[in-house]
């Protein structure tokens, strides 16, 4: 599914280079419900960024699903992320002046679905994470943790073989955050396959497989 070998990463600011990613190599199959730990400054969300084709090494290989990912067009790299990945941020990232329906749809207007697919396929998705009641109401009228689900049916809207999740439950409070990873372990039940960046334990032990990350090295690989 996933596949990188020797990738190096180095942001450059004049005269000074920051080597964030040092021959990173790993492989991740379909279905593996993973987490990627590290303290701040490891590299983790660079090497989530590259995973979701936001941001390329400088060099190494990267795979997926079969498809080098290496000097794509704007077009091609976006086709990529809109068939194969589905993103969940902290931040939620939600618009605050569309209902819960209308921000999970968004992403199948860019599929070029029509209006009535986008609205029954996102009723569907909202109703797989509890908020078929919500659909109508804006991210301000929603908690925390119902705006964290309104992103992972966002996710879903676009059937993605893989989600990539950058600190899903750092702005949660620790019950909420217990039902987000446990709403994501069912999406990784049906084939999914997940991975979470996440800087706590308790997060990375609900997953099956914890990759953690130090000044841009992978320190170690484990099952849980």
């Amino acid at each position: 599914m996933l596949r990188i070998n020797d990738l190096n990463k180095t942001y450059r600011n004049g005269e000074h280079n920051l080597h964030v990613l040092k021959d990173i190599s790993l492989s991740i199959k379909e279905g593996e419900f993973v987490s990627i730990m590290g303290p701040s400054g490891s590299g983790k969300s660079t090497l989530l960024s590259i995973l979701g084709i936001l941001d390329y090494s400088d060099d190494g290989l990267y795979e997926l699903n079969g498809i080098s990912i290496k000097d794509l067009s704007q077009s091609k790299a976006a086709k990529i992320r809109n068939n194969f990945i589905g993103f969940i941020f902290q931040s939620f990232n939600l618009i605050p002046y569309k209902s819960a329906l209308e921000n999970v749809a968004l992403p199948l207007f860019y599929q070029k679905k029509s209006k009535k697919e986008r609205t029954e396929v996102a009723i569907e998705n909202l109703k797989k994470v509890g908020l078929g009641n919500r659909i109508h109401h804006l991210p301000n009228e929603l908690s925390g943790g119902q705006n964290q689900r309104v992103a992972i049916a966002r996710a879903l809207a676009t059937s993605p073989k893989i989600i990539l999740a950058d600190e899903p439950t750092g702005a949660l409070d620790s019950k909420t955050s217990i039902a987000i990873m446990e709403l994501l372990k069912e999406i990784n039940n049906k084939g999914i396959t997940v991975i979470v960046i996440t800087h706590e334990d308790e997060i990375a032990n609900m997953t099956d497989r914890i990759i953690y990350l130090k000044d841009g090295k992978i320190k170690s690989d484990k099952l849980v």
